[in-house]
C-alpha cells in the first residue's frame, strides 16, 4: 500500500541531519524541535494555535477533556470511523452517539448529527473521512445554536478544504495523526491538536505534562501526552516536502480514477452531494466499481489519504481483493466493522445500513495503482 523507504529516500539526508541536531542538542522533551514544528504547521494549516502531541488518538481524548467531557456526556460520532474516535469518547466514561454515513463521500450524515443533539450531547465529533472533508456548515451551525463545541477528526485529511477553509479550522478544535501511514506521518508517532481559543490551548499544553504549567504544580488531572523532539524534528524536515508530496498523490488519485473508468467501467455512485439528507441505500447492479465521490469542489478539496472504491454486492469485495492479492497487489479494508458492532460498546438498537454497506463493500487500493 505505501513503501516507507521508497517516501523517505528524496530527503533521508536531511532527516539524518535532524536525527544529529537533535542528538548534539541534549534536549529530548518538549524543546526547540516541538516549539519550532508547532509553529510552522499552525502557519501551514493556518491556524493560531498548534500543540503537539502524542498521537492522534491522544489528542482527541485530550480535546475531548478541554471541552469538559466527562461520565454521563453524549458525544455525537459517525459509526464508519477508525475505532480512535469513539473509544477517545469512552475512554471518559461518555457514551458515543452514532450517526450513520453519506451514500456520496461516506462522512459521516449532517442531518442525523442536527437531529441527534439532544440535552446530554456535550460535543460533536466530525471526522474527516480518508482525506475528504465532511459537510461542515449545517453541523457548525446547529452547535452554534445549542453552544456545543465541534471537534474535526482530521487525522487523514491536513490539507483538505472546504469552501477553503482548511481541515481543523472550522470547529472549535482540530485533531491530527503523525502515524507513518499519514500524508504527514512521523517515523513513529505523533499527533496534533488546533484552535483559535488561546484559553483551549493554554489548557491542552497544560494536559499534556499531567495538567501543570509549571513543574510539580499541577492545576488538573492530565497525562503525559508530548510529542518527542525527535519526531518533531523529522516532521520539521517532512512538511518542508508536504505541498509538493499532496500535489504527486493528487495527481495519482486522477490517474487511477481514469484508469479504473476506462479498464474496469467503473462509475461515480451518484450524480451529486447527499450529505445534508436520507438517500436509498440501494445501488447499481452486483459487482458495480463505484468511484471514490467528492462532495467539494475548489483546489485542493481532497487529500487521498485512502483511495477508497465500493463493489456492490456480497463477497464481491473479498474476491476482487484476492485477486489482486495473487497478482502482488496489497489492498486494505476500511473499516470491516463499524463502531456499532464492536464488542466493547452498548449493542445498539438503531440500525446504520449504509455504514454497514462500507463496512462490507469498500476497498482501498494502493494509490499509485494501475488498473
Amino acid at each position: 500500500m505505501l513503501d516507507l523507504v521508497a517516501e523517505h529516500a528524496p530527503y533521508r539526508g536531511e532527516l539524518e541531519t535532524a536525527f544529529e541536531r537533535v542528538l548534539d542538542s541534549g534536549r529530548f522533551v518538549l524543546g526547540a524541535e516541538v516549539e519550532a514544528f508547532e509553529r510552522e504547521i499552525a502557519a501551514w494549516i493556518g491556524v493560531t494555535h498548534a500543540i503537539g502531541l502524542s498521537n492522534g488518538s491522544d489528542a482527541l481524548v485530550l480535546a475531548l477533556q478541554a471541552v469538559g467531557v466527562g461520565p454521563g456526556d453524549e458525544v455525537i460520532c459517525p459509526t464508519y470511523t477508525f475505532f480512535a474516535t469513539a473509544g477517545a469518547v469512552a475512554r471518559l466514561g461518555a457514551k458515543p452517539v452514532f450517526v450513520d454515513s453519506a451514500k456520496c463521500c461516506y462522512n459521516l450524515r449532517a442531518d442525523q448529527v442536527v437531529a441527534k443533539i439532544g440535552p446530554r450531547t456535550k460535543a460533536i465529533i466530525a471526522v474527516h473521512l480518508f482525506g475528504q472533508c465532511a459537510d461542515m456548515d449545517p453541523i457548525l451551525t446547529a452547535a452554534q445554536k445549542h453552544g456545543i463545541p465541534v471537534i474535526e477528526d482530521a487525522a487523514q485529511a491536513l490539507g483538505a478544504k472546504d469552501k477553503g477553509r482548511q481541515a481543523g479550522t472550522m470547529g472549535t478544535l482540530g485533531t491530527f495523526s503523525f502515524f507513518p501511514t499519514k500524508n504527514l506521518g512521523a517515523l513513529g508517532e505523533g499527533g496534533l491538536i488546533t484552535t483559535k481559543d488561546a484559553s483551549l490551548a493554554e489548557k491542552i499544553r497544560k494536559l499534556r505534562v499531567h495538567g501543570a504549567k509549571q513543574k510539580y504544580f499541577h492545576e488538573m488531572i492530565g497525562g503525559n501526552f508530548r510529542l518527542h523532539e525527535l519526531q518533531a524534528a523529522f516532521l520539521r524536515v517532512k512538511l518542508r516536502h508536504l505541498n509538493s508530496a499532496l500535489r504527486k498523490r493528487r495527481q495519482n488519485a486522477q490517474k487511477l480514477l481514469e484508469g479504473l473508468r476506462e479498464k474496469w467501467n467503473a462509475v461515480m455512485p451518484l450524480d451529486s452531494c447527499v450529505c445534508r439528507g436520507n438517500e436509498d441505500v440501494s445501488d447499481l447492479k452486483q459487482g458495480a466499481v463505484l468511484l471514490p465521490f467528492s462532495c467539494h469542489s475548489g483546489e485542493g478539496e481532497h487529500t487521498w489519504n485512502q483511495f477508497v472504491i465500493r463493489i456492490t454486492g456480497p463477497m464481491r469485495r473479498d474476491a476482487l481483493r484476492e485477486k489482486l492479492a495473487a497478482d502482488g497487489i496489497q489492498t486494505e479494508v476500511y473499516y470491516p466493522r463499524a463502531m456499532h458492532e464492536q464488542e466493547c460498546f452498548t449493542p445498539q438498537k438503531e440500525k446504520f445500513p449504509m455504514a454497514n454497506l462500507l463496512s462490507q463493500e469498500t476497498l482501498a487500493l494502493p494509490i499509485a495503482f494501475n488498473p
